[in-house]
């Protein structure tokens, strides 16, 4: 009788696009005798107490956080879209990623201008972008500068122009 044994991944299998739909759902872990007294928060604290109910994993308790709840190996780490995050802070380390299982964050140490710089060259290697801010207050300085050039080489032509041209 042969056995119905799945093969093992290999390393090289590329992670599923969707995160959620790999993981499995896990209830929502609260403290314990959170919901009988309003001075102890949600949050998850872990049950110690010597007689502690929660702690013994009753019948009719709330779960515990345990091994079992542990997300898949291959979607732990990633991204909720699926991509591994890189951190990025110069042009170098864009040219390295892989954009088929990789996305970049740009970290916020990053300047406006070299920030556009690193957002043209992903698009164009087609990299996902997770924080894809766009600078406008650069790109406003740099039309004010050019529109200031403009209007510089106006005013150096029509000084330059002899006055019985002009109409």
């Amino acid at each position: 009788m042969k056995s119905k044994a799945k093969p093992k991944a290999s390393a090289e299998e590329k992670p599923p696009k969707k995160r959620k739909d790999a993981k499995h759902p896990k209830p929502n872990f609260q403290r314990q005798e959170s919901w009988r007294y309003h001075r102890l928060k949600k949050s998850w604290r872990r049950a110690r107490g010597i007689d502690s109910k929660m702690r013994k994993k009753v019948k009719g308790w709330p779960p515990s956080p345990t091994t079992g709840y542990r997300s898949p190996k291959k979607t732990r780490g990633l991204h909720p879209s699926g991509y591994e995050e890189v951190l990025v802070h110069n042009l170098d380390d864009v040219e390295e990623i892989d954009p088929e299982t990789q996305a970049i964050r740009i970290a916020h140490t990053v300047g406006a201008r070299k920030r556009i710089e690193i957002l043209a060259k992903a698009r164009e290697l087609g990299i996902h972008i997770l924080n894809p801010k766009e600078v406008k207050e650069f790109e406003k300085v740099e039309e004010e500068e050019f529109k200031e050039e403009e209007l510089e080489e106006e005013k150096e032509i029509t000084e330059t122009e002899p006055e019985g041209a002009k109409k």
